[in-house]
């Protein structure tokens, strides 16, 4: 009885433990908050050297747009005119003027740019790109080829077109194919996979609707923010205006507001960390291996690692294949990186509330600009298996579901061949 008693207690405090983790890893850097609108921070640990005799030759890759402004209008409006009708009333603080005028500011910054490449989006595929080539210089050296597609929209596009003029300017001797077409969309981004309806059943969107309802709690801000009590409990949203606040707050990151001021400091911390919880409860329900409608939000973007795959076998059978780089949205990679269970993400959670408690957490992959890079390596004895490394956001990943060669590298006819059969045994839409 006791040695039962001693288990349950390792137990209870190992979730205590992940759950002030992960609790301090936002509270020690605020940004993370911003779940998908956090900035690129890159790669935070070096390389594993390759096995013997293997140096790498190809890489397929499909990378997220850079930091953007915010998408819908409404996403600057609704908070912007809730608080200018305040203030027409008299109903702000000192501190909810000065947040008006902030909220001006980002509104004015963002005019007839919605949804567009930041400057700084701009600067991080440039990084990428330059730290690729200087990580793996056997895979662009000469005239290899570059083949290089996006999505048809616009961030996309010049995310994609910042990576290749970094590498063209490296090396003036590569060959570059880029597209944006409707014609690769079925991969690039399928947005009429039957799987998008699928994840959406009744039970999951009941279970994230409690979760949101239980979490958008934002009496504090509304002190904040207002002084008349009864104006907010007659006149205002609270969750609604709070979560807008939220995301504008999180979002300055991404623009050159950035460098003139930031606007955490009107949440208390809960509140904040309520937001990334919603966030984060949010793309688990309707993109990950949420239980409770088969995983089906992983397999959204099935066309997309098929084509990986085709792609690379396809490429492997040449001398020197170069890169395959796709660019594309946060709602492509968060599925392929459950699909194929990179770092344990594709493993299905106990339910919302423990998410984090389970080491689910968004902010590991899905910043601005976030990345999967498929590194393949040829040895150069004869009959020695094609072998890869997986890189999330330029670190090494792990995927669970395969055995490893060593440290991060796998055979590629292990993955090909595991992956594929995932798919055929996909559930029904």
């Amino acid at each position: 009885m006791r040695k039962l008693v001693f288990v349950l207690s390792l137990v209870l405090l190992s979730g205590t433990v992940s759950a002030q983790q992960s609790r301090t890893e936002i509270k020690n850097d605020i940004s993370l908050a911003a779940s998908n609108y956090k900035a690129y921070y890159g790669p935070t640990k070096p390389l594993t050297k390759a096995p013997s005799g293997y140096t790498p030759f190809y890489i397929s890759h499909y990378g997220r747009h850079g930091s953007r402004f915010l998408i819908a209008p409404s996403e600057y409006d609704m908070p912007y005119q809730t608080l200018a009708r305040a203030d027409s009333m008299g109903k702000l603080t000192p501190t909810g003027q000065e947040v008006l005028r902030k909220v001006r500011l980002m509104r004015d910054e963002a005019n007839g740019r919605l949804g567009e490449l930041t400057p700084l989006g701009a600067e991080q595929h440039r990084g990428i790109a330059k730290r690729m080539m200087e990580r793996f210089p056997e895979v662009f050296k000469g005239k290899t080829n570059i083949d290089a597609k996006s999505t048809i929209v616009i961030r996309c596009i010049l995310s994609m077109e910042n990576e290749m003029q970094q590498l063209a300017a490296m090396n003036p001797q590569l060959q570059i194919r880029h597209d944006a077409s409707m014609h690769d969309m079925y991969f690039m981004n399928d947005e009429h996979s039957p799987y998008i309806k699928g994840a959406r059943n009744k039970a999951t969107i009941e279970a994230y609707n409690k979760f949101y309802n239980d979490h958008a709690q934002f009496s504090h801000l509304m002190t904040v923010l207002f002084n008349d009590s009864n104006y907010v409990r007659y006149v205002i949203r609270p969750a609604e205006l709070g979560v807008g606040l939220c995301s504008l707050a999180c979002n300055i990151q991404s623009t050159e507001l950035r460098k003139e001021f930031k606007m955490y400091d009107i949440f208390t911390f809960d509140e904040l960390y309520n937001y990334w919880q919603i966030c984060n409860a949010n793309w688990y329900s309707f993109y990950g291996p949420n239980k409770l409608n088969e995983g089906k939000g992983m397999y959204v973007q099935s066309n997309l690692l098929r084509n990986i795959i085709q792609q690379a076998d396809s490429c492997i059978r040449l001398a020197h294949p170069g890169a395959t780089m796709r660019f594309g949205h946060e709602s492509d990679v968060m599925p392929l990186t459950c699909l194929l269970n990179v770092n344990g993400f594709g493993t299905p959670r106990t339910n919302l509330e423990q998410l984090d408690d389970e080491d689910w957490i968004n902010y590991k992959v899905y910043p601005m600009a976030c990345n999967l890079q498929f590194v393949f390596y040829r040895s150069a004895k004869r009959g020695e298996p094609i072998l890869f490394k997986l890189l999330l956001n330029e670190d090494e990943a792990a995927l669970p579901d395969l055995k490893p060669v060593t440290g991060p590298y796998y055979k590629w006819s292990d993955f090909r061949d595991f992956f594929l059969k995932k798919l055929q045994a996909a559930p029904r839409p």
